[in-house]
């Protein structure tokens, strides 16, 4: 598998613009925290350990928990607790994510290189 260098991408925050799902207890403990940030869309989904998740944005907006830096609040204080969507991206399961080549600008830029060789 190809891997991505997240180090070389120019714009590292472009990946939070859809926010993220997080499991309902995952949720809690961040929310302990006293970060500035919010979640949003209380959704049933027995994929998560709890039976339930809940989203980092609103509708189409970016993170709620990415600061004024583009940085992510959640990833500053324990990284243990930033959602494992956001810790894996832009990889799913082992594989390019489905909208990789959307969100990041570095598997962009491979794709693009690629079209020009032919």
């Amino acid at each position: 598998m190809e891997t991505i260098d997240c180090l070389k991408c120019k714009q590292q925050d472009v990946c939070c613009d859809f926010g993220a799902w997080v499991d309902l207890e995952v949720a809690k403990k961040i929310l302990s925290l006293g970060l500035k940030g919010d979640f949003y869309h209380l959704e049933v989904d027995k994929n998560f350990p709890s039976g339930y998740k809940v989203g980092t944005s609103y509708e189409d907006n970016r993170c709620s928990f990415l600061t004024p830096k583009g940085l992510c609040a959640i990833h500053k204080v324990d990284y243990n607790l930033k959602p494992v969507h956001c810790r894996e991206f832009p990889y799913e399961n082992g594989k390019l994510a489905q909208f990789a080549d959307v969100l990041c600008s570095v598997v962009k830029s491979k794709i693009k290189k690629k079209k020009n060789k032919f």
